[in-house]
Parts: C-alpha cells; structure tokens; sequence
C-alpha cells in the first residue's frame, strides 16, 4: 500500500517533519526503519464494524469501537487482539414479581464478567464480578431487573474484565409471574394458598410449569344430641403441568352442625370436596356423626366421608363412618346404652377415639404429611413447631359426667359437647372435624358445631 500521509504526532526527533511529509512522498523504509523514541501514541484508525476498509490489506489495522479491540487483517479475516466475549444462550425468564435463575452460556470470556441490563437503548443496571467456570455461570435476578413491567423487553449483554463489551446482546420479555391465593416464597418454590374458591392463573407466555398440589376438603359437622364428632376432611396431593391458562381451585366449605333436636333432623352435614378442577381426584369432604336419633335400630352410625363420622349415643354401640381409603381413618364407635357417648370422628392421621362408658370419643389425630408447605404458608395448626391438617371432632355425651369434653384431633378438630359445656367447630382452613353435640342435665339436647373449611395449596419451582 502506497504512503502519501501519516500523522507525525507523536514522532520523535529523527522522524520526517510534516513540511517535509506536505511536500514529498515518505517511503515506507523512512516509516517503518526509523526508530521512534517517543513516548507518545500512535493514533489508528477508529470506527465501528460496520465501517470497516472494503478491500483491507494483510496487516491493515484499526480500533474497533463495536467490539472494543484493536484488530488487524490476516489476509482472511479481521482478528481482534483481546477476548471479545460471546453469549451462547440464556436459559430462563425474566418476569415482573420474583427474582429467577439465568443460566449464561459464554464464549470469549475472561475469569469474570459483569453483566448490563438495558431497556430502550438505556442500560439500568449492571451486576458485576460473576465468576464464570467452563464457559458458563447462573446468576439470580436482581430486583431491579425482576422489578420492571411485564411486558417490557430487557437487553442483557455482558463485558470482560477488561471492559471488552460482548459481541451480541440477547432480548428478554418480562412476563407476568402466576397469580392466585396467597402467595409466598420458601426454599426456592412459590406457594399459592387458597383459602376460599379462586383462580389460579397462568399468563400467555409462561413456560411450560410442573406444580405441585395439595387439595384438603371440609370437615364434617357435628351432629345434635349425644352425637359423634365429625370426621376430618380428606387429603390428595399431585403434580400438574400448568400451561397458558386459568385453574380453579375449588376450597370446600365445612359441613353445618347439627340442630339442638332429637330425631332425624339433628344430623349434621358432611364437609364439602376440595380439588383443582380438572385435575386429579377430589379431596372428600369429612362425613357428618351419627346422634341419639330417639334408638331407631340404624340410628346412629356415622357417615362415609374422607374421614368417617363418630358413631352417636344410641340403644347399642353404634360404629362410626368409613375413611376414603388414601384420604383419612374410620370414626370411632359409640358407647351402649345407659352411657350414650359419642365416638370421635376420623382424622387424617388416626381413626377417631372409641367412646368408654360415658366417655365420649377423642377426634382422631391430623396428619403432618404437609408440615413444610403449612410452614411456608403459615397455615395449618402450629403443635411444636409442627403443621398438622384435618383433625376429627370429639363425641358428645352428658353434661354431667365427671370428666371433660372430648377433645378434637390436633390439626383443627373441634371440641365435643360434656361436663365443660362446649361444643366448638373445627378449625377454619384445615379440614377439622366439628365436635359433637350432647344432652344437658336439664333434658335439653344441645347443637353439633360446624366442620372447618379446606383448603388448596400449589407450589412450583422458582
């Protein structure tokens, strides 16, 4: 390549002046046999990828401000004189309400690399210093980066340690993170708990999710009148693939307790079914207790339910409901005549007490199957520093027995009606058993309380 100019700044004393360099051509001996003892620079070329020479000679150089490398012309290529980072991929989204794991793919990297975060041609924040190992490296997003409004698109494009900016940059769309219930976070999943009906929603764009569920039905109530306790409601867990779309979750409502009656009528009502409809099997509402009844030769026996009804006071021992099998335990059996007690309804982890004598049934204990999805929600009952769900309620009997009330399973069962003259309803939200309602010294039968509520519980991955 011919030389007609070169810019002398720089140049020491034995280099050609510029008036010399106006007037006359300057042989590439003079430029490239000459020693240069300054200590100056020397200024190259500089423009972007786009501007480079249309035609380079081998060895032609120049500053690339694209890539931000020196680079010179091999003959073939253009070949930057320091690592100019690459990103292969990245591997997981970006969405507006919890931070989530980017998995980098790099090539061109030095040992650590910061990583910028843009939004419309404006870079809002860097996260720097990540180690990269293998040419690969994951990093949590940040809050301001998990922050911003779905929808929006985010520009990741990372730089070496030497400030060499990466040669590509990928796009992100900030997608609207799953909602429903009460949602929180722990060991890395995300919980929805729903504590009534509502819906589960997976927004457009959403990858392909495994959710894992728990569905646990409403407890029985407690029937009137010497009554067994109400039988827990039953327990499913699974797993779904959510997709696109919108999930209901169906909480089942406790059943009612029984009226202060003697006769058919003081029967309680079963709990109601939880589930996430469409998916997998229903979680079966506790079955209400048998009562007194006025001695009829079926009176008495508990219902069938997730959990089974405590058999009532009757002219014999009466047994108590049927458990769903996988879902909860028999009630227990009543006491003969001349006691009358009730037995306790099934829990989720035990079958309800047998009534003795005039002492009517304990409700069978919950299960702790869900401990840490009622830790990570807060829901569930608290017994030392371990979530139980779905207790059954205690029997009714006498108010004048010597000894108290039937006390519910632990895990929201209530109290049967006795000597302490309480009859309490099972505990909102898990599935407990009402306990049973019982005969006062002064010839007054007194009400069955009310079953609890169930309730859903979807966690996924983060």
């Amino acid at each position: 390549m011919a030389i007609d100019k070169i810019n002398t700044a720089g140049l020491g004393d034995s280099a050609v002046t510029a008036s010399k360099l106006d007037s006359a051509a300057v042989s590439p001996t003079a430029v490239s046999d000459t020693s240069n003892t300054s200590t100056g620079g020397l200024s190259l070329p500089t423009g972007t990828t786009a501007q480079r020479p249309s035609s380079p000679d081998t060895g032609e150089s120049r500053m690339n401000t694209t890539t931000g490398s020196l680079e010179f012309y091999d003959g073939t290529t253009w070949v930057s004189t320091n690592l100019i980072p690459t990103i292969s991929s990245i591997t997981g989204e970006l969405n507006n309400a919890y931070a989530s794991s980017l998995v980098f793919a790099i090539t061109g990297n030095t040992d650590s690399v910061d990583v910028v975060f843009s939004e419309g041609g404006s870079s809002f924040h860097t996260v720097q210093g990540q180690i990269v190992s293998a040419g690969a490296f994951t990093l949590a997003t940040p809050s301001q980066v998990y922050g911003q409004t779905a929808g929006d698109t985010i520009t990741i494009k990372i730089i070496n340690a030497d400030g060499t900016p990466s040669s590509n940059a990928i796009t992100k769309t900030v997608l609207t993170a799953p909602t429903g219930g009460t949602i929180t976070t722990s060991g890395g999943k995300r919980y929805h708990a729903f504590t009534s009906t509502d819906n589960f929603v997976i927004a457009s764009g959403w990858p392909s999710t495994t959710v894992e569920y728990v569905a646990i039905a409403g407890g029985g109530g407690g029937s009137g009148d010497l009554a067994g306790g109400g039988g827990a409601g039953g327990h499913v867990t699974g797993t779904f693939t959510a997709t696109t779309n919108t999930y209901v979750a169906t909480v089942g409502g406790g059943g009612a307790g029984g009226p202060a009656v003697r006769g058919t009528t003081g029967s309680g009502v079963d709990g109601n079914n939880s589930r996430i409809n469409g998916i997998g099997t229903a979680a079966v509402g506790g079955g209400t207790s048998g009562h007194y009844n006025d001695g009829g030769a079926t009176a008495g026996v508990g219902h069938a339910g997730g959990s089974g009804g405590g058999g009532g006071g009757s002219s014999s021992a009466r047994a108590g409901g049927a458990g769903t099998a996988g879902q909860g335990n028999d009630g227990g059996v009543s006491s003969g005549p001349n006691n009358f007690a009730g037995g306790g309804g099934g829990g989720a982890g035990a079958v309800g007490g047998d009534a003795t004598g005039v002492i009517a049934g304990d409700g069978g204990i919950g299960t702790t199957t869900y401990n840490a999805w009622g830790a990570a929600t807060s829901t569930g009952v608290n017994s030392g520093g371990t979530r139980y769900y779905a207790g059954g309620g205690g029997g009714g009997t006498y108010s004048n027995v010597t000894t108290a009330s039937a006390d519910g399973g632990i895990g929201g069962g209530g109290v049967g009606w006795g000597s302490s003259r309480v009859s309490s309803a099972g505990a909102v939200n898990t599935g407990g058993g009402g306990g049973g309602g019982g005969y006062d010294v002064t010839a007054v039968q007194t009400a069955g309380a009310a079953g609890g509520s169930g309730i859903v519980i979807l966690r996924y991955t983060m």
